[in-house]
């Protein structure tokens, strides 16, 4: 059996993605390492928004990634891919 390498996590990519900007200046956001489709809600003040994601050097989500969560956030809902009801 041959041992896979893994990355560390510290190593891997982070995202962000902003789901909603709220009046009272709150961000709310997803915040991944390594795999955009595996992530945390957060919220925060913009400032510190900002400093966040410089500090975990991180990159929004290109459209076509938001799209990749997006339809496997459908697989956790509904069972299957692309299944509304």
């Amino acid at each position: 059996m041959s041992v896979q390498p893994t990355i560390e996590p510290c190593l891997q990519q982070r995202y962000v993605r902003i789901t909603n900007v709220r009046s009272d200046n709150l961000v709310e956001f997803e915040f991944s390492i390594g795999d955009p489709t595996l992530n945390v809600e957060l919220v925060l003040p913009y400032d510190q928004y900002r400093i966040f994601c410089a500090r975990q050097n991180a990159k929004e989500l290109t459209p076509e990634q938001e799209a990749q969560v997006d339809y496997d956030s459908l697989k956790w809902r509904f069972g299957q891919p692309g299944v509304h009801q």
